[in-house]
């Protein structure tokens, strides 16, 4: 047990967004916080709020992180311009989600079945950007649960399911312990492309992030990525995130 003096890590997350966290504790950004806290020998203390609604992620971010409400989010692209990143503990990829028995042969953004079929895909994304290069927005179906904190991704797998569309292109993390429960759909990852000029990317590393200035904390979730690699890898297997090499 840790002595009452024992100093807190401060953690931004959403209250309600399975499968990242929520007040229970049962997403994957919660226990990768528990193990996070445990190795520096620091009390965890959650700061709550939605990730979703108006403003979106940067939103929360200024409300929280920049506010000095928290010290730290568990999940963040490596590299953000927003905040200071951490070395990445994990990689990870949108991918095409489809049933099985439709046996579709879809390997990149470019082929040619999709151009056939209803494609469900996240908006504000890597994956919106590149179905209007290909100009194939207008036939597809757009979901919001990015932005809606009334949805769960669960929403456009149940699309898939009841025939709205054909085929989702999402981010894997966000529906992976729901495809676990679903042993009808295939998941193919989405390759990076530069088939269309500017380099496309859909595999990203993923990092804790700190607030601007905030260099000591930073080094020591390093030591801690570091020393507890396997740890953190194990959560997120537990929690369905499929680890990927981009190509």
């Amino acid at each position: 047990m840790l002595p009452a003096e024992a100093a807190a890590l401060r953690v931004c997350a959403d209250p309600d967004y399975l499968p990242y966290s929520n007040r229970a504790g049962e997403g994957f950004e919660n226990k990768i916080a528990e193990a996070v806290a445990k190795a520096l020998g620091e009390r965890l203390e959650f700061t709550w709020a939605s990730m979703r609604g108006q403003g979106g992620f940067p939103e929360f971010l200024a409300r929280t992180l920049d506010a000095n409400e928290c010290d730290v989010v568990m999940n963040l692209p490596y590299g953000s311009r927003q905040e200071r990143t951490t070395q990445p503990y994990y990689v990870s990829s949108y991918v095409f989600v489809f049933k099985k028995s439709k046996n579709y042969d879809i390997r990149s953004m470019d082929s040619e079945i999709l151009k056939r079929l209803k494609i469900g895909y996240e908006s504000d994304t890597p994956v919106e950007d590149g179905l209007k290069i290909r100009g194939l927005v207008p036939d597809a179906v757009a979901f919001d649960v990015g932005g809606n904190s009334a949805e769960s991704p669960v929403v456009m797998l149940d699309a898939l399911e009841n025939g709205r569309i054909d085929v989702l292109i999402t981010w894997q993390p966000a529906i992976g312990i729901f495809v676990e429960q679903r042993s009808d759909l295939e998941v193919v990852v989405v390759p990076n492309s530069r088939t269309r000029g500017s380099p496309e990317q859909y595999a990203f590393p993923m990092s804790m992030g700190v607030r601007q200035g905030n260099e000591p904390l930073q080094k020591r979730l390093d030591d801690v990525i570091a020393g507890h690699q396997a740890e953190l890898t194990s959560i997120l297997t537990r929690h369905g995130v499929k680890l990927y090499t981009p190509q």
